[in-house]
């Protein structure tokens, strides 16, 4: 696997977060990486309240997190997709260490779950993986990053993934969703892929959570999310021609049903 990706794609105005927060992402150890994508680290110290917003990737995290006037030791979760804009409140100190699977990628820690059971699912890390009493404050404690690191590291490969050739094939289908923006129809995809679309669609629910035509859809609004952002005017006709939208219109109504906003106003907004 390669290095953590370094664009800021599904992040809603990156630049104004990574302002007000320290965030950073690393790699794991090396028998973790066939099935993350990255850890996610992030800590702030604020003097007002800021909502942070993504529009979530195809991913299940596992995150461990501290908020000011909550726990003081902090709680852990597993964050199936999200289907919908994710809001965050941040507000005086906190601290999360993020952990996210590739697409795919979750299952083989937990064989027994089909994937659709978590999305839209936020639930107690402890209801999902045994976790000892110690696990929370040796992800959250410690000043050094690297520590933080090496409990994650260590929390996962104590939960033994298993390979599973299926998880394989997922996140390697995902991948080239992600990677080849010519795919826009789940019929041609499935056919290219010597599938039929119902077997692509199951094994999708099984070990991604979502179908195809999903993680499609969602890969265009981080393109425009990207586009939006980037200096420049957009053209944004060719874009929604680009992306596989019929016209222009159907790319603004997706990316305000997703965003709440039009990309035009968002892109003057984040400007």
């Amino acid at each position: 696997m390669a290095a953590p990706r370094r664009d800021t794609r599904g992040i809603v105005d990156a630049a104004e977060l990574f302002a007000r927060v320290r965030f950073r992402r690393r790699e794991p150890a090396e028998p973790l990486r066939p099935y993350l994508e990255h850890y996610w680290l992030i800590d702030w110290d604020l003097p007002e309240p800021y909502a942070s917003q993504v529009v979530p990737h195809p991913s299940v995290n596992i995150v461990f997190q501290r908020y000011a006037g909550q726990d003081p030791l902090g709680f852990g979760e597993v964050a199936g997709i999200g289907l919908d804009l994710f809001t965050q409140k941040l507000e005086g100190r906190g601290r999360v260490c993020g952990i996210q699977f590739r697409p795919g990628g979750f299952r083989p820690f937990a064989p027994e779950r089909a994937l659709t059971s978590l999305t839209g699912e936020r639930i107690p890390l402890h209801t999902v993986f045994p976790v000892d009493t110690s696990t929370i404050p040796a992800v959250l404690d410690p000043a050094d990053e690297d520590a933080r690191v090496a409990a994650l590291d260590a929390f996962l490969l104590g939960l033994g993934p298993r390979p599973d050739p299926q998880a394989d094939l997922a996140m390697a289908l995902v991948d080239r969703i992600r990677g080849d923006r010519a795919i826009r129809h789940v019929g041609d995809f499935a056919r290219a892929e010597g599938m039929t679309v119902r077997a692509l669609q199951r094994l999708f629910a099984a070990y991604v959570g979502v179908g195809p035509k999903w993680i499609i859809l969602r890969y265009r609004i981080h393109e425009a999310l990207s586009r939006a952002e980037a200096s420049g005017p957009v053209d944004w006709a060719a874009l929604a021609a680009d992306l596989g939208y019929a016209d222009q219109a159907h790319l603004i109504r997706d990316f305000t049903a997703t965003v709440g906003v039009p990309p035009t106003t968002y892109a003057t907004t984040t400007h």
